[in-house]
């Protein structure tokens, strides 16, 4: 009679396959919202049952043996067919109920989804909500997501998408920065203001200041005198009276309402790509992930609350170098 499997050996099999996927047992940890030492020890003892070495293990990183790589791809299609069941029932239930898994860039989860989380909780109150930011790419399918919010398209045939909003940027500064040292009137006059740039923290590359000239889009990597990897800081630094930056309108907006900063150079904004909701196609069916995707459309009306602000705005008074309007 063949044995059955047990309840440590599934989660074994479960931790191994992530950590597979992943490449380390803290990306893992995260996916399954469990310590890295749980992961660890899960994948221990598979492999004491197994008496086999899944992983090559270093430092810095795991590699499948040649026994882990075919056990990698039996244990995949396992997990398929478990999230295929699984979103069978999520489909066959009508009301929106259960966790649903959340991830988003932190400026766009910190300035747009997590403040209209609590609405979307009191229409959906048995929807629990894990939103995790972060600015490093991640694969949705692999890591368990429901729903990714990203600036950009995805790349990915797996997945479903969106769009929520334009990603409207524009360059802006602080009323009291303008009256020291002017306002520049084309993009090629920064060149001779203190610039505040953002430098990717995936790439470490610094971001490219696009403009809007007639039918074309210009893009120019200004001198900057302060370099930041976030773009709330880039804000913050502007406001400060730090220089020229550029964001986007729904980072700005609140200032621009305090008049706090004033739009630049805002007859060359532009949109820089969208924010789309993208989840897996696993997912069609879920009523949490439907909901969730239909409340954020509702949130993001065209045209959206922020970019009213911004076309509100009044521009940076033209003045010259010396501050004389």
């Amino acid at each position: 009679m063949m044995e059955q499997i047990g309840i440590d050996r599934l989660t074994g099999i479960i931790a191994f396959a992530r950590a597979a996927s992943l490449g380390s047992y803290s990306a893992a940890a995260r996916a399954l919202s469990v310590s890295p030492s749980a992961i660890s020890k899960s994948v221990q003892r598979l492999e004491a049952h197994l008496g086999i070495t899944l992983f090559t293990r270093t430092t810095r990183s795991l590699t499948l043996t040649p026994e882990g790589r075919d056990l990698h791809e039996r244990a995949l299609r396992l997990l398929r067919e478990a999230e295929e069941i699984e979103q069978a029932a999520f489909a066959a239930r009508a009301e929106p109920a259960g966790l649903i898994k959340v991830t988003a860039p932190l400026p766009v989860g910190v300035h747009l989804i997590a403040p209209v989380l609590p609405a979307f909780r009191t229409r959906f109150p048995k929807v629990a909500v894990d939103l995790r930011l972060s600015d490093k790419y991640i694969d949705i399918v692999e890591e368990g997501i429901d729903v990714a919010i990203r600036v950009g398209e995805p790349g990915d045939s797996r997945l479903i998408a969106r769009k929520l909003a334009p990603n409207r940027i524009c360059a802006f500064a602080a009323p009291s920065y303008l009256e020291r040292r002017g306002t520049p009137l084309r993009p090629e006059d920064l060149s001779g203001h203190d610039c505040v740039n953002f430098r990717y923290q995936s790439s470490g590359q610094a971001l490219r200041w696009p403009f809007r000239m007639g039918d074309r889009v210009l893009e120019i990597v200004p001198p900057a005198t302060i370099v930041v990897d976030n773009s709330d800081a880039v804000a913050t630094v502007v406001v400060a009276g730090g220089g020229v930056g550029i964001t986007p309108t729904y980072i700005a907006a609140p200032f621009l309402k305090r008049g706090e900063l004033v739009p630049v150079l805002k007859d060359f904004a532009i949109d820089r790509f969208d924010i789309i909701a993208f989840w897996p196609e696993s997912r069609r069916g879920n009523p949490n992930v439907k909901a969730f995707v239909a409340f954020l459309t509702e949130m993001c009306p065209s045209p959206t609350p922020w970019d009213l602000v911004f076309a509100e705005a009044n521009p940076a008074p033209i003045a010259s170098s010396s501050g004389t309007v």
